[in-house]
């Protein structure tokens, strides 16, 4: 971290600290790739979302190695996540973005990015995307887009792309930024 970033955190109150991302810093709303684009994930793109996420359940839980998204979600519960993606953002404590298609009809995924708790990294970018997307070889074309707009446009000097770069095992076994609590 550069020196001024240094001062700048040390003069910030705790409740600040614990944002992503410097007061100072304008975060970016959208992106805009040759054949998608990302907006930030929310109330205004829950049915999408929705829709999205409930199409590829098997490819998601296979490709991200947990057991979200659950059959038997409701748009109730849809209301509540994007109620709480939205507090994450509003809040500068997290970054998720819908990836859409060009023209904002359809999602084709979800990027996000959430801060680290393991030593040296400043962030974890994880992403899904639908089975569709998935087979016309979005996903490739997002990883690399989405490191080059990580290194141009944000303030994070270390990402870690868990599941991708770093595997879940080695994930694991790196120590905690902060103690566990008992």
């Amino acid at each position: 971290m550069k020196p001024a970033t240094l001062l700048l955190l040390a003069s910030l109150p705790v409740a600040a600290l614990a944002q992503l991302v410097p007061p100072s810093f304008t975060v970016p709303l959208t992106y805009t790739g040759s054949t998608y684009k990302l907006v930030p994930l929310g109330p205004a793109v829950a049915e999408l979302d929705y829709k999205a996420y409930m199409s590829s359940i098997e490819h998601i839980r296979k490709s991200q190695g947990g057991n979200w998204p659950r059959p038997g979600l409701t748009m109730d519960d849809q209301a509540k996540d994007m109620a709480g993606e939205k507090a994450q953002w509003d809040g500068r404590k997290s970054f998720p973005f819908a990836i859409l298609t060009a023209d904002g009809t359809k999602e084709l995924g979800c990027f996000y990015l959430r801060p680290s708790q393991k030593e040296g990294y400043d962030v974890v970018a994880t992403m899904w995307v639908t089975q569709e997307a998935f087979d016309l070889g979005l996903e490739d074309q997002l990883v690399r887009d989405m490191k080059a707009w990580l290194a141009e446009a944000w303030p994070f000097r270390k990402p870690a792309w868990r599941g991708r770069e770093i595997t879940a095992e080695v994930w694991k076994s790196l120590p905690n930024t902060q103690p566990s609590k008992p």
